[in-house]
């Protein structure tokens, strides 16, 4: 779909099950700020997510881990005005819902009111399915994430892909058909084994997007700053950059660099200048004081 062409109606959770149902790709990207929502909903994209890799690409973290629910509220209301068509979810960041149900509604409930979000994302599978029942039978829509979960990464043995060994990928779709049993609408798989996605499928009844999990998920997720070529850190396998703007970036501002020190900019068709007579007149109130 053509920018040009992208509807205005507001997604809805029915609809992303009836783009599964009849086969056509669900298209996710992260935004986190007004203008970057701007683009992604003039793109036509389906849903949206504010990630804690905010933490990382927009505030200059070594991880997602220290982003606070502050800061991510504050990214994600900022993208909420900026979108119209797509689902927007919101990133419960790592130390906001891990430690009891309480905690987690308590938070998510922040999200919901605050920010406006449509659902709210958390990671893994064990202790966080109690999470993931407890948001959703307290009316809160829930998006799990599974494989390579990036809160927990030191744990997970690093940034790298999850499920290689069977005994692995069978750990992954437990967790998988665990969170659909607590009730989340929507489930990320990220950075596993293709083989892993295409068997784990025909058992779910819920949209599933992968991230670097190949292409039999119901859609596809990648990071804004990825994409588009900002992030200056390195890129996972995963990662199709479809534009080049860090160099485009540089160059720009480096033309307008040179062009200030050389006198050029601004020229007199950059500036203002008053009516007739008035300059002659300022000069005079000037001399007469």
């Amino acid at each position: 779909m053509s920018a040009h062409a992208a509807p205005t109606k507001r997604l809805a959770l029915g609809d992303l099950v009836a783009k599964r149902d009849a086969g056509e790709p669900i298209v996710m990207v992260t935004a986190y700020d007004f203008p970057s929502a701007q683009i992604v909903e003039a793109a036509g994209v389906d849903i949206v997510l504010v990630g804690d890799s905010a933490a990382m690409t927009a505030l200059g973290y070594d991880s997602t881990v220290p982003v606070t629910i502050d800061e991510m509220l504050m990214l994600t209301k900022a993208v909420r005005r900026g979108l119209t068509r797509p689902l927007l979810i919101g990133d419960l960041p790592f130390g906001s819902y891990e430690a009891s149900d309480e905690i987690a509604i308590a938070t998510a409930q922040r999200f919901i009111k605050e920010a406006g979000v449509d659902l709210v994302k958390i990671e893994r599978g064990g202790t966080t399915v109690d999470r993931a029942r407890a948001l959703v039978n307290a009316g809160i829509p829930v998006v799990g994430h599974v494989g390579l979960t990036p809160q927990t990464a030191t744990a997970l043995g690093g940034y790298r892909a999850q499920g290689r060994t069977a005994e692995a990928a069978l750990a992954v779709i437990d967790d998988a058909l665990a969170l659909q049993a607590a009730g989340v609408s929507l489930l990320v798989v990220e950075a596993v084994p293709s083989e892993v996605t295409a068997a784990l499928m025909p058992l779910l009844d819920i949209p599933v997007i992968g991230i670097g999990a190949g292409a039999d998920a119901d859609g596809q997720v990648l990071v804004f700053h990825d994409l588009l070529g900002i992030y200056a850190g390195g890129a996972a396998k995963f990662v199709k950059r479809y534009a080049d703007l860090r160099a485009a970036s540089v160059e720009g501002v480096a033309a307008y660099a040179d062009e200030v020190r050389d006198g050029v900019y601004p020229g007199p068709e950059h500036g203002y200048g008053m009516p007739e007579g008035e300059a002659a007149r300022l000069r005079e109130l000037i001399a007469g004081r």
